[in-house]
């Protein structure tokens, strides 16, 4: 019996994100889920090592690798479309679940206890971290097309921006003033 579902994870490159707004740099899926869990791996750092908290990184940097998942079926809706009224975004939960099943069902049988967690959990149980870090993705996403002179961004980063101060999670507040400052700097300057 073969699967098909790495090959469809795989085609996560594919799938552009930021489809309403003209980018500089054009971005996929798959390296945005490299991000956020990278990102999250750092949040989970700061989490145990400043702020001496126990959390599970192991578990939460699979989360995040698998956060979009189902988008290689149904596509990056963007954020204004999905949260327009509450009727699309039950709807929108739902095509997501039977995405996630679909790509369960894929899975050898053996193996899809382990991605349940992973493929089957909607947004309302996305970790705290996980959010966090898909919030600092788009955020350092922003910075880096109005660093570029691109304004379609200027709006939405400082909107994420606030977002982030307002999570009250010391970890993104770190994150912010430790690392979010080199993303506006050249090559030069970080050499």
């Amino acid at each position: 019996m073969g699967s098909h579902f790495l090959a469809y994870m795989y085609r996560l490159q594919y799938i552009e994100r930021w489809s309403l707004m003209r980018n500089t740099y054009r971005e996929n899926v798959a390296e945005h889920s490299f991000h956020v869990a990278l990102i999250v791996h750092t949040l989970c750092m700061i989490a145990q090592h400043v702020f001496h908290k126990e959390v599970a990184t192991g578990q939460i940097v699979c989360d995040a690798l698998f956060h979009d998942a189902t988008e290689v079926m149904i596509g990056d809706i963007p954020t204004p479309v999905k949260h327009h009224n509450a009727l699309i975004l039950k709807n929108f939960r739902e095509i997501e679940k039977l995405a996630g099943e679909r790509l369960l069902s894929m899975i050898p049988p053996a193996l899809q206890t382990a991605y349940v967690p992973l493929l089957c959990e909607n947004e309302e149980q996305t970790l705290p971290w996980v959010k966090a870090a898909d919030r600092l993705d788009a955020y350092l996403k922003c910075t880096f097309e109005v660093l570029t002179g691109n304004r379609e961004f200027a709006v939405a980063r400082d909107q994420y921006r606030k977002t982030l101060r307002g999570m009250r999670m010391p970890e993104v507040d770190y994150f912010l003033d430790t690392f979010a400052p080199s993303f506006e700097k050249t090559l030069d300057e970080i050499q």
